[in-house]
């Protein structure tokens, strides 16, 4: 049987490029992101209450893989490429349907005028996802402390240390005006390793777009060295 769904609401995110977006959500607390509801659900009363609540489960759309297919076995990147997995075991986003789980932080509620904006901290989500629901995270039961992990128990985040070039202070300092944690967020961004397990070895510089800036970097043993933040024109 198939069904169909309505984009209940569109991300606004600082993650323009899905490169260095981190793989989970919660790993750049830094991170800033809004859900734009839309109509008809754009009425302030669908979120009545939801300002209690600290954290939200986001079930979103993979916008930009649909209709490229899916694979039955998946290389997890955290693994190196050195294992496979099933699909189902793994949180890839190349699946029969392309439904993503996240959990972010709730900010704050607002509205302005027609618009109902949720803002949110520690999103993994790439700008304009679409949302397809939105629930309240409830400690109580969504919180096991047993659970088992698989193959992620024995996986542990690489923390590189993040140095800026005199240009990238520069430039960082005045992106801060309009985003006040914009060095913070790219610490906690660039102090995880996005790499391709096939790039480690190879001495290359990366880029990837965030807000309003084009951001570049290297990478050298366990140091990243931020080389600039231009202003996309």
């Amino acid at each position: 049987m198939a069904y169909s769904f309505e984009t209940i609401g569109i991300v606004h995110s600082c993650y323009k490029d899905k490169f260095a977006i981190p793989r989970q959500a919660g790993l750049v607390t830094a991170s800033t992101a809004s859900i734009e509801l839309q109509s008809p659900f754009n009425d302030i009363e669908t979120t009545r209450g939801l300002e209690d609540f600290s954290h939200l489960w986001l079930t979103f759309v993979f916008h930009r893989h649909v209709d490229k297919g899916w694979n039955v076995m998946v290389k997890p990147p955290r693994l190196d490429g050195k294992q496979r997995f099933g699909v189902f075991a793994t949180r890839a986003s190349f699946r029969p349907n392309p439904i993503g789980l996240s959990l972010v932080e709730l900010d704050r509620i607002e509205q302005d005028g027609s618009r109902v904006l949720i803002h949110i901290k520690g999103a993994d989500l790439l700008d304009q996802t679409p949302i397809l629901d939105i629930k309240p995270y409830v400690p109580y039961s969504d919180s096991l402390q047993n659970a088992r992990g698989g193959f992620t128990d024995n996986i542990h985040e690489q923390i590189f240390t993040v140095e800026f070039s005199p240009l990238a202070e520069q430039q960082t300092e005045q992106a801060s005006k309009k985003y006040p944690q914009i060095r913070e967020f790219i610490s906690q961004l660039l102090g995880l390793d996005h790499r391709a397990y096939f790039y480690k070895k190879i001495d290359k510089s990366y880029a990837t777009k965030i807000y309003d800036y084009d951001l570049r970097w290297t990478v050298k043993d366990n140091t990243v060295q931020v080389i600039s933040l231009e202003t996309i024109c």
